[in-house]
């Protein structure tokens, strides 16, 4: 992958300055890997199932192909802007990639057994090439993205969990079934139909579309013998509030009905027979 010039010092825009420091670069990174190799005792590259790169200030890595059983690989804390070093090594399962300055990761899709990887604090920025090139590992299981500038996305985590389904741990949070059925919800609505029908017995509008959630249908006249009960206004009106207007002000009336107490004497006034004992009144109070 080519080097934005941009992200270079102005000092080494050039193009001989720009080689210069590339292999300057790949250098520091060759040394670093053989003192490791010299700690750990390995004589042979087969034989080397981890590397500890981390703190190096290192800007480019060499080719690590030639660590075909590599396992686990820490290059975080340090400056890196891309990952094409990483082409063969088919075997790595554990990757720490954070605290650098990577903006893209061309070249994960090759690691097919890759099941930790940590991304936070880059400046990745495109967040479907980012999904794209993480698509293909199935045994992704722990994904950290955060402190990326792609994090500002609107339901970035969502958009992540539902092109990722394998993903169990991002960020440092569980993924949540809660979040797996409202991610189905917003990125599925064909799938998200079909469950809720299967769960209603197919009561479910499928033709539903939450991007459009309320469908437009022009004014209509019902048939002339057509009646609402007592109501013979048979327009459809255009605006469901004048309708719900119009009809809650001729739909039946509700009528509770109770003793009025007013009329009833009290054990007092009838002693002292102060009050006609007519006939007790019923109140009767009507709502629509």
């Amino acid at each position: 992958m080519a080097r934005d010039p941009s992200h270079l010092p102005r000092a080494y825009r050039h193009p001989e300055i720009q080689v210069r420091a590339a292999e300057a670069a790949l250098e520091i990174s060759r040394t670093a890997i053989e003192e490791q190799l010299k700690i750990c005792g390995h004589k042979r590259d087969a034989d080397v199932f981890e590397l500890f790169l981390s703190q190096k200030e290192l800007t480019e890595v060499i080719d690590l192909s030639r660590f075909k059983k590599l396992k686990y690989l820490w290059l975080h804390h340090n400056k890196l802007h891309g990952i094409t070093f990483l082409t063969r090594n088919y075997c790595l399962a554990e990757l720490y990639l954070n605290n650098n300055a990577i903006f893209d990761i061309e070249g994960l899709h090759y690691l097919p057994s890759l099941h930790i990887l940590l991304l936070h604090h880059n400046e990745l920025i495109n967040l479907d090439a980012t999904v794209k090139e993480l698509k293909g590992m199935l045994n992704l299981k722990t994904l950290t993205l955060y402190q990326n500038p792609l994090c500002q996305y609107n339901l970035y985590r969502l958009y992540i969990i539902y092109h990722l389904p394998g993903v169990e741990l991002l960020d440092r949070n569980q993924v949540t079934e809660k979040e797996r059925r409202s991610m189905i919800t917003l990125f599925n609505h064909k799938k998200a139909h079909i469950v809720q029908s299967i769960a209603f017995r197919g009561k479910v509008d499928t033709s539903w579309d939450p991007r459009s959630p309320f469908k437009q249908k022009p004014a209509q006249r019902v048939p002339s013998d057509f009646a609402f009960a007592n109501n013979v206004d048979k327009t459809v009106f255009d605006d469901p509030e004048d309708a719900v207007l119009v009809r809650s002000m001729k739909r039946s009336a509700m009528a509770i009905t109770s003793l009025n107490w007013d009329t009833v004497p009290t054990q007092e006034e009838k002693y002292l027979e102060e009050k006609d004992t007519g006939p007790t009144q019923m109140l009767t109070i009507t709502l629509r």
